[in-house]
C-alpha cells in the first residue's frame, strides 16, 4: 500500500471493491464483494431538520431539507441547508433503482459552485467535473448523499442481520473523489427530536485517517429507515447536526 503522506489512488484505496458486510468481531464479511445484499428501499419522503453547527469557530443555526423520490425504476435525492450568513449548500444524487437498492449515475456537490461525479457502471469508473483523477468503483457504489438511504434500505430489508458490532464497508464517492467508508452499528436508541421521541439505529462511520470526515447517522424504523439524526464532524472542528423536525410527502 501506498505510504500514509501519499494520495490514495483507486488501486491504492480499493475502491473498486464491492460491499463487505463483517459480523461482530472483525474479519471478513461471510459475503463476497460481487455478493447482492437484500434492500427494501423507503417510501418517499420530504424530511425537514433544524440544524446547529459550527464552521470556522462560528455557530450557527439553519434549517435543512432531505427530499427522496423514486418510481421503482429511477429515484433522486437532495439534501439542502441554508443557514444566515453562512449561505445555502445542497447535494443531489440521481440515478437507478436496482434490485441491489440504489445505483448512482451523476451526484452533484453545490456551495458557491457545482462540482459533480459521474458514475460509469459498465467501465466500472467514476469522472469529475474538478477534473481530479478518475476512480475505480465497484458493485453497490454509492455517493455521499445515497449512502445514507442504501444503508438504510438494508436495514429495512434484513435488521437482524445487523447486530450491533456489525461492520459495513462500501465505496463512496464525493464529487472529488472515491473513498472506502466502513460503518459500525452502535444499536438502537431513542432520540429527543424537536418531532419528538424518535426509536433509531445508530451507525458511525469509522476514519480511516486523521483527516478524515465523521459521520453520525441515526435511522428510524418509524421513517423507513430514512435518517432521524445526522452529525457530521469534520477534522478541524467544524460540524453541522440534522435533527428531524417534521416528516410528510415528497
Amino acid at each position: 500500500p501506498a505510504p500514509a503522506t501519499a494520495p490514495a489512488t483507486a488501486q491504492d484505496s480499493g475502491t473498486g471493491a464491492g460491499v463487505d458486510i463483517s459480523p461482530p468481531g472483525g474479519g471478513t464479511g461471510r459475503m463476497a464483494s460481487t455478493a447482492a445484499p437484500a434492500v427494501r428501499l423507503p417510501a418517499p419522503v420530504r424530511l425537514a431538520f433544524d440544524v446547529s453547527g459550527q464552521a470556522k469557530k462560528f455557530n450557527y443555526n439553519a434549517r435543512a431539507e432531505l427530499l427522496w423520490k423514486h418510481d421503482g425504476s429511477r429515484y433522486e435525492a437532495r439534501q439542502e441547508i441554508s443557514a444566515f450568513l453562512v449561505g445555502s449548500r445542497s447535494q443531489s444524487s440521481v440515478g437507478q433503482v436496482t434490485p441491489q437498492g440504489l445505483q448512482p449515475e451523476r451526484f452533484a456537490d453545490r456551495s458557491r459552485s457545482e462540482q459533480a461525479a459521474h458514475f460509469d457502471h459498465a467501465q466500472g469508473r467514476v469522472t469529475f467535473s474538478a477534473n481530479t483523477p478518475q476512480a475505480a468503483v465497484g458493485p453497490g457504489v454509492q455517493d455521499r448523499l445515497s449512502v445514507f438511504i442504501q444503508l438504510g434500505a438494508l436495514l429495512a430489508a434484513d435488521p437482524a442481520r445487523f447486530v450491533p458490532g456489525t461492520q459495513v464497508t462500501l465505496t463512496t464517492v464525493s464529487a472529488r473523489s472515491a473513498d472506502r467508508w466502513t460503518f459500525s452499528i452502535e444499536g438502537q436508541e431513542t432520540l429527543d427530536l424537536p418531532a419528538g421521541p424518535t426509536p433509531a439505529w445508530k451507525l458511525l462511520r469509522l476514519p480511516r485517517r486523521d483527516y478524515d470526515q465523521m459521520a453520525e447517522l441515526w435511522l428510524a424504523p418509524d421513517l423507513g429507515y430514512m435518517p432521524a439524526r445526522i452529525r457530521l464532524t469534520q477534522a478541524n472542528g467544524d460540524f453541522a447536526d440534522l435533527r428531524l423536525r417534521s416528516s410528510g410527502p415528497p
